[in-house]
Parts: structure tokens; sequence; C-alpha cells
């Protein structure tokens, strides 16, 4: 009689762990087209359109908090420096200059699972990395002698944070829409060329999200 009972417990009690299990799913992998309107603190150079892609990657600890993954990456653009004389430029600047911006960032994302579409919310934090400011060093300081007040490239890595949402419309149970992602993207490329303020952008994205890790995949 104990073992009957003890055999109906553990099979209640399985059943109720497979039906948690199908609440969410263990991870998510997005792929995406990206648009970032970057606006440059310089005021000398000019905000410019960014296209270009990557991916996102998130593990869900419940129904409703993961942990994401986002990388993102722009191909080559162009960029334009005016700058006047003055103590950092003796003799000013002028010219345009070609350079890409890729964006790593990680933090919490909340979901909600809706049956006909899934509204998230995230914020992440990480890094952002261009060479348009070190080609800039090289392209225009570098050919005149004393061109410049400073002598060393600037760095290209920076601190990056974005504060965005989007919504998910399921397709099935493995593929999802992703019509848009909006966001606030904040990069801090701080040197002579940006002068030491936040370059406060926007970010849109769309794409599909593939999930893993239901119950009997």
């Amino acid at each position: 009689m104990k073992l009957a009972k003890g055999a109906a417990f553990g099979a209640i009690l399985l059943l109720g762990l497979a039906a948690w299990a199908q609440e969410f799913p263990r991870a998510e992998v997005g792929v995406n087209y990206s648009y970032t309107r970057y606006a440059p603190s310089a005021s000398y150079s000019k905000g410019h359109s960014l296209n270009g892609g990557g991916g996102s990657a998130a593990i869900n600890i419940n129904d409703y908090l993961g942990i994401e993954m986002n990388l993102q990456g722009y191909g080559s653009n162009e960029t334009g420096f005016n700058i006047a004389p003055n103590a950092t430029f003796p003799g000013g600047l002028s010219g345009k200059v070609q350079g890409n911006l890729f964006t790593y960032l990680f933090g919490p994302r909340i979901k909600v699972r809706a049956h006909g579409f899934q509204p998230f919310g995230h914020l992440l934090f990480g890094g952002a990395h261009t060479n348009v400011y070190g080609n800039a060093f090289n392209q225009l300081c570098q050919p005149i002698v004393g061109g410049c007040a400073f002598t060393k490239a600037p760095t290209a890595e920076a601190f990056a944070m974005e504060l965005g949402g989007g919504i998910d419309i399921p397709i099935n149970k493995t593929i999802s829409f992703r019509p848009a992602e909006v966001g606030y993207l904040l990069t801090r490329f701080t040197n002579p060329l940006t002068g030491k303020n936040n370059q406060n952008n926007f970010r849109y994205s769309v794409g599909l999200t593939f999930s893993f890790g239901h119950t009997g995949s």
C-alpha cells in the first residue's frame, strides 16, 4: 500500500515537473537586421545612420526572467569631420573617415509569455568598439606634423548600455517573429575627437527568434 502511494506521489511529482518545464523554453536564440542612429557628441561631427545586424541569446531562469547576450555589428560607414582651429587641433581638421561599430551587451530580460504575443524589456551593459576615431587620427592628424596636440591614436573601446524592449509573435512552438525591438543605446567614447561626453543613440531591430529546451524536444 505504501509502495503504491509512493509510486502515485512520484508520478504526480513527475507530471508536475513536466508541466512546469513546458511553461517556457530554456533558451532562445535570435537573428536580426539592426538599424542605429548614431549621435556623435562632438558638435563638428554629424549624426549618421548605421545598418547591420547580429543576434542574441537568452537563458531563461523562469517563465519571466532571463539573462540575455546581445551582439550587433555595423559595416563601414562614413563620418565627416570639420573642426575649426583650436588648442587641440592647431590647424583645424576637415575630412571624411570610414569606420565600423560593434556592440556586445549582457544583462537581465523580463518577458511576458501571452498566447498571441510576448512583450519583453531588457537592461544590458557591456562595451562598444569602433575604428572610426583611430582612422580619423591616422588620416587627419598624421599627415601633418603637429596637426593635432596629441600623438596617440584614440582607443577603440568604450562602455555601452542599452535600455529597451520589443515584442515576439509566436509562429509555432519553436519560431517567433520579432517585428520590433527598440532601445536607447548609450556609448561613452571619450577622446580628443569626441570630448568627454556620452553618445545618445537610437536602435531598432527586426528578426526571428528560435526557442529550445521544451519538454519532448
